[in-house]
């Protein structure tokens, strides 16, 4: 996924479907500078982790 569009997603007012390794997640924060995301994943809220946009999926 590309940095402007995970950052479309993160200003969305609703959820859009996106997942990491077939898991859906929630894009918290799109670091412009490193190409990272901060996502956790959307059942376990407490599972922070900073992962490449490059990884992501929109479905």
């Amino acid at each position: 996924m590309d940095r402007q569009r995970a950052q479309e997603i993160v200003d969305a007012p609703k959820l859009i479907n996106v997942t990491h390794n077939g898991t859906p997640v929630y894009i918290q924060h799109v670091d412009e500078h490193s190409d990272m995301a901060r996502i956790y994943p959307l059942d376990s809220p407490n599972k922070e982790e900073d992962v490449p946009l490059k990884s992501l999926k929109e479905h």
